[in-house]
């Protein structure tokens, strides 16, 4: 395991605790963003947003085009002043503290810049020392993190002819130089083939398991399902809802639904008689031999359901919850409004 795996660069610890004003949640988060405000002349790309991300966790922000997704990756960069509001890294203040909150926290941004005529090493050593990472360990950080991002075979390679994908690799291994507690990635994944995409999730997956508190923004939702945490979807400017995916569809999925296939159209009229008496029991929808079941009740109630049909005789082939997906979700509380 390379030396940034193991934690030999630590990070650096937060200088000053939460402001007297600060609530106590924003002191056991990793992030926290609260009342945020950013206005660029009359248009309010942020309004009023509270966020609070615990630590460790992979955290996706999601939303339409002109949501304030960037704005507020850039207020957490410290690349913003924000109009009203107050934000967290660790307990350190954004506002008050901006200085050290970059160096908790590593910022990939959806474009990034990259010089001509420079090596990949080149790259790497010139942000190193803009980070402030020491001399002395400065190659060694390099190396550690070149080889977490698998760059190892472009080292002396220039930039400006890196692929898409070894470009985004590079753009991460550039967050990751100074060891930052938190990164904070807007669309990292944009304009990669699949293969590539999978990779990246997988880097993300291993920054968590490094103890890294990772926040991610995405145009491609079922991705961000397979690989976050909790969600937060926004909508201009502001927050629309919030939670780990199954609280998002406890609030919007009131009911359970169940797809169930039976091994003939007679074994179907069957099961479909038999889970019409049954109290839990709100709707069945049948076609040929599959049933679309709404019912209303816990795992207990769904448990019983089948061993009621299997206990009249029906083979069932196959019966399964559907749960809303991300992109659901995202319908259900998004009018396509932008700011």
């Amino acid at each position: 395991m390379n030396e940034l795996a193991r934690g030999s660069l630590s990070a650096a610890e937060p200088g000053a605790t939460l402001e007297a004003t600060a609530g106590h949640a924003a002191g056991q988060c990793a992030v926290a963003v609260e009342g945020l405000v950013k206005e660029f002349g009359k248009l309010r790309a942020v309004d009023n947003l509270t966020l609070h991300v615990p630590p460790g966790l992979i955290y996706g922000v999601i939303g339409p085009n002109g949501a304030g997704k960037t704005t507020t990756f850039r207020f957490l960069a410290t690349l913003l002043r924000p109009t009203a509001g107050r934000g967290y890294v660790h307990g350190v203040s954004i506002v008050a503290e901006p200085l050290e909150v970059r160096r908790l926290v590593g910022y990939m941004p959806e474009d990034f810049g990259l010089y001509d005529g420079m090596k990949v090493w080149e790259f790497l050593d010139f942000f190193a020392a803009a980070y402030g990472v020491p001399r002395k360990v400065r190659q060694r950080v390099i190396e550690d993190v070149v080889e977490l991002l698998d760059l190892t075979g472009k080292w002396n390679d220039f930039v400006n002819g890196l692929s898409r994908g070894m470009r985004q690799r590079l753009a991460l291994a550039r967050a990751l130089l100074h060891d930052p507690r938190v990164l904070v990635l807007d669309e990292p994944a944009s304009g990669l083939d699949p293969r590539a995409r999978l990779e990246i999730k997988e880097l993300i997956r291993e920054l968590k398991r490094m103890g890294k508190t990772v926040v991610i923004s995405s145009h491609i939702l079922a991705e961000l399902a397979d690989l976050c945490d909790m969600v937060a979807v926004l909508e201009r400017g502001r927050l629309v809802i919030a939670g780990t995916l199954d609280e998002l569809r406890r609030q919007l999925q009131k009911h359970r639904l169940v797809d169930v296939v039976l091994i003939d159209d007679q074994d179907a009229e069957r099961a479909e008689r038999c889970l019409r008496g049954h109290g839990a029991v709100l709707q069945v929808t049948r076609s040929g031999r599959s049933l679309l079941l709404e019912a209303a009740g816990d795992d207990a109630v769904l448990a019983e359901l089948l061993h009621r049909l299997i206990a009249d005789g029906v083979t069932v082939v196959r019966f399964a919850e559907r749960e809303l997906t991300l992109e659901e979700i995202f319908m259900r509380v998004t009018q396509g409004i932008v700011a």
